[in-house]
């Protein structure tokens, strides 16, 4: 078992920073579809999952996932070194969480967009681009879209 880098109190100091509403991605992504015109609800505490954005006119939802925690198959996902198998629990809960939120989502009816962070970083404004992609998205008919897709690769 590898030893923490960090004492207890800095590694629960660092933890607890670590946003589950407003994050960075979340926020880039909401900018450019408002200036887009579009309008939505935050965290609906009466929908499966409580949506990062509730689109009712269109009766969308978008997730904007963090590739740690949701365990995404991309370059920003690594698995941390100390307490791998607290970690791989953990993180495959939250997966697992995912995927029956989405079910029980679509059961309901509704249209459901999932955004990974890997997909707002980069150079220039991946936001604008991602923002295009999910407001086609919400204007057209598929019931799910999933930015950028799951890599097979890993």
């Amino acid at each position: 078992r590898q030893m923490d880098v960090h004492s207890e109190k800095i590694r629960s100091k660092n933890m607890s920073a670590i946003r589950s509403q407003n994050t960075k991605p979340e926020l880039k992504l909401r900018h450019a579809l408002h200036k887009m015109g579009f309008r939505y609800r935050l965290y609906s505490n009466k929908i499966i999952g409580k949506p990062d954005m509730v689109f009712k006119r269109f009766n969308a939802v978008v997730f904007v996932n963090g590739c740690f925690w949701h365990k995404h198959d991309c370059s920003n996902f690594k698995l941390p070194k100390s307490r791998v198998e607290f970690w791989q629990k953990k993180l495959e809960g939250n997966k697992s969480r995912d995927q029956n939120v989405l079910s029980v989502l679509q059961s309901e009816g509704w249209r459901i967009a999932v955004v990974w962070e890997c997909a707002l970083k980069g150079r220039g404004q991946p936001e604008k681009i991602i923002a295009g992609k999910v407001a086609n998205w919400l204007q057209g008919r598929d019931s799910f879209i999933e930015l950028p897709e799951v890599s097979n690769a890993g």
